[in-house]
């Protein structure tokens, strides 16, 4: 699977040009910063759909659809530890249409607040051929 790089940045994604080509990548880095901070960040990825994002609404299959539940929660919860597992769980929730869909065996998610105010997610994603690890700050 070959995706353009999203990085993650404090105001979304990023890509990188280089001589006129975006950033590409074989891995699973832009599908992880996507099943966490894609959609609509007000979306609460629970059973209201009126405040999913656009793109949804007529894509027939579930898994390919974006309700970032990490995304919402990261801007309207505060960046407290009482808050963290909360934000753990979300993302692997957000992350489990990989193990639906036979890309990944497992996913474990871990909230950290490196600063005053910032909350940071390290994802590890566990595939049959490895294990890869992505940090969204």
């Amino acid at each position: 699977m070959t995706d353009v790089l999203l990085r993650h940045t404090n105001d979304g994604g990023s890509i990188t040009i280089l001589g006129g080509l975006c950033q590409m990548s074989e891995g699973l880095e832009t599908a992880s910063y996507l099943s966490m901070f894609g959609g609509n960040e007000q979306d609460e990825g629970d059973a209201d759909t009126t405040l999913q994002w656009w793109g949804n609404i007529d894509e027939p299959d579930a898994a390919r659809t974006y309700r970032g539940e990490t995304q919402n929660l990261i801007k309207s919860l505060a960046a407290i530890p009482a808050n963290l597992l909360r934000i753990e769980e979300a993302a692997e929730r957000d992350h489990a249409w990989m193990i639906e869909a036979g890309i990944a065996t497992a996913v474990a998610a871990s909230a950290r607040i490196p600063a005053l105010n910032q909350v940071a997610v390290d994802v590890e994603i566990t595939t049959l051929a490895e294990v890869v690890q992505f940090s969204f700050g």
